[in-house]
Parts: structure tokens; sequence; C-alpha cells
């Protein structure tokens, strides 16, 4: 979703970068077309892409895999249905395989987001092992970093750093990120920019380019959150070519809006509290952790508590403050590890706020001018928020949560303000065009784990209905983004990969969540 998704706070080892080598014929991509491809939009007017070698980025932290990876950009329109416009830039790296005998049909990963970092995602997907079979390729959605244009807002990275001092829904910090978006949309559109072709439909259309300029007849298709939801736009839009496509915490484009939100967070967090309540030490040290939030919820909405506490990260002790909305927010961002969570809420119920005060804290440190979040106002505005109402959003929260005060059930979690914010952003209704389920015969793989409160395991059921070959899987006590959180889900993607119509799932029998923390009393 809207957040960038999973990450485990390991230091990424890297070497050197490389220089985008020619491939060798027993790659599976052939040598890259530095000449026009012309697929046709749905507007039946051809279009000019082409591929260019280039150096990889230079990352903040050096990625490993870069050093032996071919990197170039995409150049593509901007708008494709204005012939004529100006071009865009993506960023593209492909990473060979590991093994000495790669299958020749690679596998492209659709990040997340939108708009979240791509090229850091490369390090999870290589010890996920992505790219032990067969080459992976990477490219940054339009608008990411290392893209040109990049659409970053710093002016929103600046109001987060200091939102976390700021009570969560109040009339002030609405003011400030509105004034942050008005900045960002006022600079960009300055510059040029198109902000209404930044969506899912032009997004899927540069992935169908990227595998004409790369002279590949099939390739495999793995997206993640935002990246599932682009990978059935893809599926639905540009069928040709696809071998297979694995989606991982589906976010189907028939579904994905701000009431969607609410019922995946009470569906992680269900299924969270059921597990403490099955595992008999966790029960017993912990038996009223719903009441207890729920308590908190109410109490601390009413009377937040302000602190000054210092950042995980180090550094200055930083003001924050603790309301109803920041918990729900800092659950479902899973900013507290699951196993910690009953523990954190019974400290809190007993006057110890400071595992959720650390980890509020945390929101503190940004890395400015990163994040795309032009590409996440367009595609969040134009195809998630139009077709429903300020008091569907409230709705869908009392009966996921009725006994949560209204004003936290008005706003989505880690959606907050998005009307306002649409208003400002001015990007055309796509809510027609997006949600239109995709129906084929390719297979398809869903993954999903039993906690993630951003988008719920229970989805994939229901867009799978759709898709006649497909299987889905689910993985106990994992939140957002599963498979380079569990050894089991990366065995079922490579097995699906080799075999995407029997997919060996046989290790998720028996799976269980990690123990939760138990407190001394």
């Amino acid at each position: 979703m809207a957040e960038h998704s999973y990450r485990d706070g390991t230091a990424v080892a890297g070497v050197g970068l490389a220089l985008l080598a020619a491939l060798g014929p027993t790659s599976a991509v052939a040598a890259p077309r530095n000449v026009d491809t012309g697929p046709v939009t749905a507007s039946g007017r051809a279009v000019a892409a082409r591929f260019e070698p280039a150096p990889c980025p230079r990352t903040p932290q050096p990625i490993e895999a870069l050093a032996t990876a071919r990197c170039g950009f995409l150049e593509v329109p901007e708008n494709r249905t204005r012939p004529g416009g100006r071009t865009l830039r993506l960023a593209v790296a492909v990473i060979p395989a590991t093994a000495a005998g790669p299958a020749r049909d690679p596998v492209v990963f659709m990040a997340g987001g939108p708009g979240g970092e791509t090229f850091d995602d490369i390090p999870f997907l290589v010890s996920s092992g992505l790219n032990r079979d067969r080459e992976l390729i990477v490219m940054a959605q339009r608008g990411n970093l290392y893209d040109e244009p990049h659409l970053a807002c710093p002016e929103l990275d600046r109001f987060n750093t200091t939102s976390v001092g700021l009570p969560s829904y109040a009339p002030q910090t609405q003011r400030l990120m509105l004034d942050a978006v008005k900045q960002c949309r006022n600079r960009l559109t300055a510059d040029g920019t198109d902000l209404s072709a930044y969506n899912s439909t032009e997004n899927a259309a540069d992935f169908a380019d990227l595998r004409a300029a790369l002279g590949i007849e099939q390739w495999n298709v793995y997206g993640h959150s935002y990246g599932s939801n682009l990978a059935l736009t893809y599926l639905r839009l540009h069928p040709r070519g696809i071998r297979a496509v694995a989606l991982d915490s589906i976010a189907p484009p028939r579904s994905v809006s701000l009431p969607f939100a609410w019922a995946s967070a009470q569906e992680g967090l269900d299924h969270l509290f059921k597990a403490c309540a099955a595992e008999p030490r966790c029960k017993s040290r912990y038996p009223d952790i719903e009441r207890t939030l729920n308590e908190q919820v109410r109490t601390l909405e009413a009377e937040p508590l302000t602190l000054n506490v210092r950042p995980p990260q180090g550094g200055d002790p930083v003001k924050v403050v603790l309301d109803g909305g920041a918990l729900v927010n800092l659950l479902v961002a899973k900013a507290i590890p699951f196993a910690e969570v009953p523990a954190a809420i019974e400290e809190l119920g007993r006057g110890h706020p400071e595992r959720f005060a650390r980890a509020r804290a945390a929101g503190s440190v940004q890395a400015v001018g990163e994040s795309a979040h032009g590409l996440t106002h367009s595609v969040v505005c134009s195809e998630w928020v139009p077709d429903h109402s300020a008091s569907d959003v409230l709705n869908a929260g009392r009966k996921a949560f009725p006994d949560w005060p209204d004003p936290v059930l008005a706003q989505a979690p880690q959606l907050a303000f998005q009307d306002q914010v649409c208003r400002v952003w001015n990007v055309p209704d796509r809510t027609a065009r997006q949600r239109v389920p995709p129906v084929s015969p390719v297979p398809t793989l869903f993954l999903n784990g039993t906690f993630d409160m951003k988008t719920g395991a229970s989805w994939a059921q229901r867009t799978a209905r759709a898709l006649p070959r497909s299987t889905t899987v689910q993985i106990p006590g994992i939140g957002h983004w599963v498979v380079p959180q569990s050894p089991c889900a990366q065995k079922v993607l490579a097995s699906f990969l080799t075999r995407p119509t029997a997919p060996d799932t046989r290790c998720v029998a028996g799976l269980t969540w990690n123990p939760f923390t138990i407190t001394p009393k």
C-alpha cells in the first residue's frame, strides 16, 4: 500500500557498481535493442519506447547484486495518449541468475508502494532466491528514485519528520500536511509534470514496453502490495508474454480503497489476538489485550500523551504525541514486531508506553527526497479515493472496530486526510477503468500473511475466483510482504516458478507463528 513495505533493519553489504555488459547467448534476456518498439495503447496509438544501457545507480548503501547486474534506462512517453509529449527514463537492473544453467524465462519484480524506493528491495529479493534459477529484472516504476524525473516530495518528508510530535488528526496537523502537498504539487507541475499520467495503466504499459525492448519472449511476474495491484492490471491489459504471476500481500484493483484499509486492519489484528489466545503462555499473561487496546485507543484519543523519546536509530530525543490514531497507525505499519504486540499493549495499559513511544519516535528519521510521493498521490487520488464518501470510511471503521472513537475511525489507517489531499492533487477519477477484475488462464499464486494489517489475507480467495488456475497460500504469523520473511513462502514461490500449475505447498502444513514475548509480571 502507500507506505513502503517490509524492512528488517539489517544493513545491506555490497561492493562496487558495474556497467551494463553485453548479454551472452545463454541469457534469458536477449541483447537490449536500442531501437524503438511499437506497442499499441488502449487508445490505438502506437508509442515509442527504447532501452538504453547505462551504469547501475549509485545507491546510498552498496547493493552487492548490482556489481554484476546489467543496468540502463527504459525511455517511454509520459502520457501515451498525448503523442509528442515529453519522455521518461525509468531505471532498470537485470540481475543474473546464480544457477549455472538458468531458465530462459526471467522473473520481473513489481514493487509495492506506490512510490516506495525499488532498488533497495533488491537485497531482499536476492536473499529470497528470486534470481537463483532465472534472471531477475527490476524496474523503478515511473517517478521513483533513480528515474528521470523523480517525483519526490521533500516537503512531505519534512512534514513526516515533525508529525510525530503532533496529534494524528488535529486541524493543525491537517493544515501542515496540506501545505506540504500543495508545495510539492506546485513544484512538480511547474516543472511540466503531467500528474494524471502517473497511474497503474501507464505503469503496466511501461512493463509491457520493457519486455519488448529487452527482447523477452516470455517472463514471470512477481508483485507485492501495490505491485500485486499493478501485476493484475498488467495481466488484464497486456497478457501477452506472461508465463506465470505471483502475488504477495494482494491489493486487488477491484477492492483497494480507504474502506478496504479498515477491513484489512481488523482482519490482521483479529488473527494476532486469536494467535495469542491459542498460545497458553500468551493467553495466561495477556488475557485481555483486545479490551486493553480498545480502552487505550479511546483514552489516548481523548487525552494524548506527550513525551520526549530518543529514536531507536539514535540521535537526540524528540517530542512524540501518542494518541488513539497513533496507536492504530503504529500497529498497522508493524512498527512494533508482532511478537511484542501483546506485551506492548499490556505495558501501555499499566502506564508504560515506552514501546509505542519509541516506535513513534522512529518516524522522526526520514530519508528526505527518496520516496516518490508524487506517484503515490497520483495513484491513490485517481484509483483508490474517488468512488466512496467520508461516511463510507467512517462506517467501515465502525464495522471493524465498534469500540473505537469516531475521530480515529474517520481516517483510514496510514492514509489520513486523503479526501482533502486529493482535492489539492486534482487528478482525474480513474476508478471505472481500474476496478475491473482480471479473468485469465495464466497460472497465479497468492501468498499472504495472516497477521498482515495492510492487505488482509482473505482478499486472496476473493480475487482468485476470477483466476481458475490459481493457488492461494496463507503463512501464519507473517505480516506484509511475505516472501522475504518466510523460508516456506520462498520454497513455494520457487516451486511455482518451476511448475506454475502444480506448486509444492507442503511446507505450509504445520507452520505456526513465532512465540509471543512474555514479560515478567
